[in-house]
């Protein structure tokens, strides 16, 4: 089985998000021992972020690093563990909200695809970029 970075690229969509997370220096990190569970953002979701925002990102790594971070928890976090939480620890520090009541949502995204797995994790696929307050 592929690692996070490699089970992503290998997807063929997360174009965007690989590219952010090798411009954010993140890819040893997520090539780690982990486990990590990372609410993974699709290349659809970062096209409806406002035009020129990733390009903005690229030139801003501590804020982009910060945004990438805000998308991964430590530990392997499984759909049946997600839907017992309400919120979980980011590795940014802050915290995302869930709610299992209809589907799962991470604040305001929807978990399209969940339990996706690599060797050091998980990914849950998302419809929306995860922006920290």
């Amino acid at each position: 089985m592929a690692d996070i970075v490699d089970t992503a690229a290998g997807a063929g969509s997360f174009n965007t998000l690989v590219t952010v997370v090798k411009a954010a220096n993140l890819v040893d990190t997520l090539k780690g021992a982990g486990p990590f569970t990372v609410f993974a953002p699709t290349d659809e979701a970062f096209a409806k972020l406002p035009q020129g925002t990733v390009d903005e990102l690229l030139k801003d790594i501590p804020k982009l690093t910060k945004i990438l971070t805000y998308h991964v928890v430590s530990g392997k976090v499984t759909a049946a563990d997600v839907v017992k939480l309400n919120s979980a620890k980011t590795v940014e520090g802050t915290d995302v909200k869930i709610d299992a009541s209809n589907g799962v949502k991470v604040n305001n995204a929807t978990v399209t695809t969940p339990d996706v797995a690599a060797d050091n994790g998980v990914i849950h696929v998302i419809d929306t970029v995860l922006i920290p307050a």
